[in-house]
């Protein structure tokens, strides 16, 4: 298992995430065998979205004598009323249930405090006012959570969330049909048939400005839906008209800026244990550059996926991260010194491009490389 720093937290999570909610309605044995094969298996992130009372009691008994091994990204305002699960604003609502779930996982901490399921702007300023920051700000100056996160499905309420400076982690819907589509405050919108109906082309600049701000602030990306709900892995229901598999959806979420691990999901061992191979999959297994090239409804022309179709460079320039840290210098409008700093100890940068164009001869999408390189030696000075 590879593992990668979640933001500017300092804490380091497996690439594969767990999310729970397939754990719901099993036995213990069930929850504990799962259990077992994710500490097998190097996965030490879990998000705790579900208030199911039953899960959580059956966790927390799963996680006696290994709490330390994982990292528990646990959700506020998430509650079980009238036997159901519901989302709440209402703040003695909100204590109860964050009580409660400490008492069923049986621990006195967390590390990760999600502010839940916000994707509204009018939503997001009503969280900064009607105490609910506050109380999971409290709770991490007691040191009842490590950091606070927020979850939504919204670039344009995320990206005033980032940019606030009030959150370290963001969990975010990122799949390569969700990322084409415009900011909405009605996140069914984004599996509406009607809106993949015309072509799309390229990805949504305000979802690509809120990974790349997410990078830059240090604002690490857990993911959710990386598979649509599991749409993008049929063909007869991805909205791309084209099948994706497992490994493909899941490096894709991997390679956009700031994400850290992206929360896979199971209902048996046989999942868990196929998201768990993806660390162990050949590039060719994980590659998606040829299936999104050949999706019928949906075009990248021109814009760089990350795919590193376009190694290997003659003399050595990782054309992709190159064209990272220029995106994200682009974005900003101006370079951040972090930026610079990963782009000065790159082995060799723009400014070595020798124009030989093998590169571009290979890209799938058409990215004109070679005026990347021109543009990176411009920005970064060398």
């Amino acid at each position: 298992m590879e593992y990668r720093e979640l933001g500017r937290t300092g804490l380091k999570v497996s690439e594969i995430g767990m999310g729970c909610e397939g754990f719901v309605g099993k036995p213990y044995e069930e929850v504990r065998e799962l259990v077992d094969a994710m500490e097998a298996g190097g996965v030490n992130c879990i998000d705790l979205y579900t208030p199911n009372p039953e899960f959580r009691s059956r966790l927390g008994r799963a996680l006696r004598g290994r709490r330390d091994k994982f990292v528990l990204q646990a959700h506020l305002c998430t509650i079980w009323k009238d036997g159901q699960y519901q989302r709440t604003r209402v703040l003695e609502e909100v204590r109860e249930g964050f009580a409660d779930q400490l008492r069923r996982l049986g621990t006195t901490h967390v590390e990760i405090g999600m502010i839940h399921y916000v994707d509204s702007l009018a939503d997001w300023e009503a969280v900064r006012a009607n105490g609910v920051m506050a109380y999971a700000q409290e709770l991490r100056d007691l040191g009842v959570i490590g950091h606070i996160g927020l979850s939504s499905h919204n670039p344009e309420v995320a990206l005033a969330a980032v940019e606030s400076g009030l959150i370290e982690v963001l969990m975010f819907s990122v799949n390569p049909c969700y990322d084409l589509q415009p900011a909405s405050e009605d996140v069914e919108q984004l599996w509406n048939d009607d809106n993949y109906a015309r072509p799309l082309v390229n990805m949504d600049p305000q979802r690509q400005k809120l990974y790349e701000t997410c990078q830059r602030l240090g604002v690490g990306i857990t993911v959710m839906k990386a598979f649509g709900g599991g749409d993008l892995l049929h063909a007869e229901l991805s909205p791309a008209g084209k099948a994706l598999t497992l490994y493909q959806c899941l490096h894709y979420a991997l390679s956009r800026p700031g994400v850290a691990s992206v929360l896979s999901g199971a209902r048996n061992l046989e999942e868990l244990r196929a998201g768990i191979a993806y660390e162990e999959a050949p590039a060719e297994e994980r590659d998606y550059a040829a299936a999104f090239a050949d999706m019928p409804r949906i075009s990248w022309v021109g814009h760089c996926m990350y795919c590193g179709h376009c190694a290997p460079c003659p003399v050595g320039i990782d054309v992709a991260a190159v064209t990272k840290f220029l995106n994200l210098a682009q974005a900003q409008g101006e370079v951040p010194e972090t930026v610079r700093e990963h782009y000065a100890v790159l082995p060799q940068h723009g400014g070595a491009c020798v124009s030989c164009g093998a590169c571009e001869t290979r890209c799938p999408f058409g990215v004109p490389v070679m005026e990347n390189m021109r543009r990176a030696a411009e920005v970064f000075g060398s």
